[in-house]
This record gives C-alpha cells, structure tokens and sequence, in this order.
C-alpha cells in the first residue's frame, strides 16, 4: 500500500487509512504551520532500494523494490520515470544498468540510491534516449479523454496552484466577497480544531481536489466519473445533454451534468446541501458550480470553477488548478476513514 506521510500526519487522518502508529514520539514537531503543512517539511528518507537478483542473463527478468519516507517526486531512472513512495517493478534489462532512484524534500534536498544489475556477457547500458512526446488521448468521437490518476495541484503555491491575482484583468475575482450581512458563513476555527477534514465527511467541490490524496477520471461514451481516494466519493456526470431534475434533492456533492465547448468539459452542478464548505466558507443549498476541464497537453489537467451562493456571495469568485498525471498509477486506492475521534494527543501540545 502506498505510504502518503502528509496525509498520515494530517489533522484527523493520523493513523486511520494505513493502521500505521504515529514516528516515535507520537508528536509532530516539524516547522510551523498547520498538520499538512507541518508533514510537508519533514526530511525525506530512502529506507530501501534493491534489485532481486542482481545479476542475470539477457532475458531474464529483476525485480526492483523501494520503500522511502516523506517523498517529493521519487523517480527511478532509466525507464521507469516516476513512481510511487514504495513499491515495486520488473524490469528486463538488455544490457548491465544502474538505476538511481531519486527523492527531493524541503529546501531543496535530493537524495539519490543506486543498484547495478548486472547482466552477464554485456556491456554497460548506453544512456536512455529522450522519450517522443505523448499525444492527448482523444475519445472515438474526438474529444479528449480524460481517464487516468492525478495527484497534487502543480505550479507552486501547495496543493491549490500558484496564488493568482485577486482580480485577474477582465476577469471574475479569485477571491470570493461576502455580501452584507453575511458574515456568519465565514469559517473561524479555535486553535484546537482539528481542521475541516476531522469528521471525515464528503468534501464538496471545487474543495474536494484540495486534499492530500489522488482522485481518477473515468471516462466514457456517456459519462465521466469522478472517484475521490479521500474519504471515498464519488461523482457520475452524464456527458448526453440531459438536464437538471427539476427539483434535485440536497446532496454532499450536488446533481452535475455536462457539455462540451470545443475540447473543454463543462460541468454544472446545483442541488448542494449545505454541510460542507468551500476554500473556508460555510455555502447556502443555492450554491451553484460551474466546473471546467481541459487537458492540454498528455500529462496535465487543467481545472477551473466559478462559485456562487447568492445567499453567501457578493458575486461569483473562481478557482483554478493544475494536475499531474500519475504515470506510476493505474487506479486510487480504497480508502476507509471509520474513527471520527479526536487526534489531538498525536500532534504537539504548549
């Protein structure tokens, strides 16, 4: 199972998806900020990297296994490119090769491990030639298809992208104003709170892609489904054009169709119930979403949503994102939040 630090030390989440006990102390004492932050500056480690056997005959086949703590991008070059924390992978080299598996941290760590394979009879490996560029995949009608894992926001910025202007040049605000009278909905939390993601609750959109965990696209003919590994949920989004019910009922994750604008996915959602909360604001059963997604290019997903709650919300406020692709995954993992207790004994107390 894959071993995701700055979840395992996140507010809420310590210890409950993997069964693991928390680093010696029990305390998380790393940098300042909150849990997520905090886990973010932890140092990485390589507590392992091997190839079984290491020595072959041409053919033959070696299995190379990892394990590494508190990773940023770990990699294993040449030929496997990224990979997850820990895991494992055959390869067939052709000819005697050294692989280096890479890991970066905080304040610009790099940390690097090698095993040679030997196969015997040859001769050192030339170094890998460049990879072609991949093409977008396109569906049979020709839209692109987004299928496939994707993990943190790029671009800097944590895991909400770099931070944008408040009020890009023609463009709607970045930031959301409350109207008069509205400042109720505004989330002040004590210090002692263990973060919106403590109960374990469906995360709404566009906040539900803010968590530290993969989510996956699935695509079809007729649908897109949208699978989120924390805390498990789910969206199905017709692509045929059919329309809101007319009356939807209140849900965690609301009623979302969708259309296409050229190559990018349009997806309207309403039908919110009002339990959850948005970038720190608490929202009105009259939220209304508008999501859009392109894929530009074979390895990045581009993800844009303009909010409104008439009820909450001066006028509409968006936010934007960049995803990655996880090359090194093919599916998320099941992932099962059954404690909603109180975590607090597992971070540092003054």
């Amino acid at each position: 199972m894959r071993f995701h630090i700055a979840a395992l030390l996140g507010a809420s989440l310590l210890g409950v998806a993997f069964g693991q006990a928390p680093a010696t102390s029990g305390v998380v004492q790393a940098g300042a900020g909150n849990p997520y932050q905090r886990a973010g500056q932890l140092a990485p480690r390589i507590m392992e990297f091997t190839a079984q056997p290491a020595s072959v005959t041409a053919g033959q086949s070696v299995n190379l296994a990892w394990a590494t703590e508190n990773p940023q991008n770990p990699t294993i070059e040449p030929g496997l490119g990224k990979v997850t924390a820990r895991g494992s992978r055959q390869v067939t080299p052709t000819a005697t090769t050294t692989y280096t598996l890479t890991v970066n941290g905080p304040n610009n760590v790099v940390l690097t491990k090698t095993v040679t394979v030997t196969v015997n009879g040859s001769a050192a490996s030339a170094p890998a030639a460049a990879s072609a560029k991949l093409e977008v995949p396109r569906r049979p009608d020709g839209k692109p298809d987004f299928s496939g894992v994707y993990g943190a926001a790029l671009g800097g910025g944590g895991r909400g992208g770099a931070p944008a202007a408040a009020v890009p040049a023609g463009g709607i605000p970045t930031t959301p104003t409350l109207k008069a009278g509205a400042e109720k909905f505004k989330v002040v939390r004590p210090a002692n709170d263990q973060g919106q993601y403590a109960d374990c609750m469906p995360v709404a959109p566009p906040q539900a892609f803010s968590v530290p965990y993969q989510f996956q696209f699935v695509q079809s003919a007729d649908h897109l489904i949208i699978l989120h590994e924390y805390p498990g949920t789910f969206r199905i989004i017709p692509l045929t054009g059919v329309a809101h019910p007319a009356d939807p009922d209140p849900t965690w994750l609301g009623d979302s169709v969708a259309k296409w604008e050229g190559d990018t996915l349009v997806i309207d959602t309403v039908g919110f119930n009002d339990k959850t909360e948005i970038n720190g604001y608490r929202h009105t059963d009259a939220l209304h979403l508008v999501e859009r997604l392109r894929r530009p290019s074979f390895d990045v997903v581009e993800y844009e949503a303009v909010i409104e709650d008439p009820n909450v919300f001066a006028g509409p406020w968006k936010v934007t994102r960049k995803f990655g692709l996880r090359t090194d995954l093919n599916k998320i993992d099941e992932f099962v939040c059954e404690h909603n207790q109180d975590y607090g004994k597992f971070f540092e107390k003054k």
